[in-house]
Parts: C-alpha cells; structure tokens; sequence
C-alpha cells in the first residue's frame, strides 16, 4: 500500500485507545503521569528499599528504574504509535527489569526450569498474536494483564534459572532466545502489517506500518535475542571458572 494511502489512512478518527494516551505526534515526547502508576511504583520502591540489603536492594531499585523508563516515560506513549517502540518496550520488562527482579529476591533451590521457561515463551508469542495484542491496546484492564503476565512469567523464568545448574540454565537461556529470535523473524519477514493498532499512527514517524514492524522484529531477533545468549554466556563462563563458593 503506498504511503499516499496511508496518508490517507492517517487522517481517520483513530478507534484504538490504549493505556498510554493515544499515539504521539512525531516530537511529541509526552510522560505517563498517572497518579494510580506512580502510586503503586513509590510504594513498591519504598518496600524493596525498606525489607531488601546490599546487592538484592540495588538490584531491585535499579529493576524499578527500568519500569519508570517503561511505563513513565515518554516510551510509554510512544508505544502507542510505534509497533517497534512496544517492542523496546516489552525487552525492557522480559530481558532487563524481570532478571534484575530475580536478582534482588532469596536464592531458592528447586525445580521447575522447564515450565518456567516454557511459560515465558508462550506467554511471548501468545500477547503478540495480532488479535489478543489490539485487544490489550483498547482496554486498560486487559492491557495490564499483558504487561503483568510478561513481567510475571520473564521473573519467573530468571529465578528458575538462577536456581539451576549451569548446564540446565544455559539450555534454558537458549531456548528463550530461540523463542524470541525465531517470533523477531516471522516478524521481520513477515509480507504484511498485521498490527492494526499501529496502521495509524507509524507515517508521522517516517515509517509505515509494514517498516515499524519489520523494525521491530529485528530488535526481538538481534538485540533481544542476544541479551539470552550473553546470559547464557556467562553462566559458561562461570562454570569453567575453578569452582568456588558464591555468596547469595
């Protein structure tokens, strides 16, 4: 579809109205300052900095820094318009926030590697399938559902993996970045838009619907997959490193 048309497009009464405001006009750096978020954010900030101690409570403070940066900022609206800006959006919360989350909780020992991981990776794919994602976008209960649920299950996930041994974690970490590599190349190769709340919103950004998701699937595919293989890397290293005790 040319860009003429979706000039065209642009110019109708938009019918998505999501969470973070409608889509922003290209410049338009708007910040979520709904007093409920901030709220609910002080106050978790203030507990994990009153019950939690050295690196636990940098790692929690600094995991709710990145979700000020995910749901305060102005990438909370421009998540509205951009597809790829949700996508930056989602790798904040699965791949920075939710480790450092798990982090910042007891170490615990046990199972439950390969539900945790295979729940992250449904969860994933099943929020990006073009139907249940437009319903998240037109409906602020269902919208934090999809945000709760990744977080939930990517927390879930980097505890479990914490808790295993190096060689079930670095399985583990590949198969996550499998998941999400193999949905960035769909994405990317994908023929068509077929993210409808974005097809009106992405030409005030330069882009049409078709080049913001393709942008987006290249940041699951290279970026985001990445941050699982480095982790995995790690864990790698650790082991061959001469075995030594680690405090918690």
């Amino acid at each position: 579809m040319s860009r003429r048309v979706w000039g065209a497009i642009m110019n109708a009464e938009p019918i998505w109205t999501p969470y973070c405001g409608p889509a922003p006009e290209a410049g338009d750096w708007r910040w979520n300052l709904d007093p409920v978020l901030l709220g609910v954010m002080l106050m978790v900030t203030m507990l994990l900095a009153a019950r939690l101690d050295g690196r636990r409570r940098v790692f929690g403070l600094m995991g709710m820094g990145v979700l000020a940066i995910s749901f305060v900022s102005p990438l909370c609206a421009l998540s509205s318009a951009l597809f790829s800006a949700r996508t930056v959006h989602h790798v904040l919360l699965i791949g920075v926030a939710a480790p450092l989350l798990a982090w910042a909780t007891p170490r615990r020992d046990g199972g439950g590697l390969i539900l945790a991981t295979a729940a992250q990776a449904v969860v994933l794919w099943a929020w990006h399938a073009p139907g249940l994602y437009g319903a998240a976008l037109s409906n602020d209960a269902l919208y934090w559902v999809m945000q709760l649920s990744l977080l939930g299950s990517a927390v879930w996930f980097w505890t479990r993996v914490r808790a295993a041994s190096a060689p079930a974690a670095v399985v583990a970490l590949l198969a996550a970045m499998l998941a999400m590599g193999l949905l960035g190349a769909v994405l990317t190769f994908a023929g068509q838009a077929v993210y409808a709340p974005h097809f009106y919103s992405t030409l005030a950004w330069g882009m049409t619907p078709l080049e913001d998701q393709q942008a987006a699937g290249l940041i699951m595919w290279a970026p985001a997959s990445a941050l699982y293989l480095f982790a995995a890397l790690a864990v790698l290293g650790r082991m061959l490193r001469p075995t030594r005790e680690v405090a918690a």
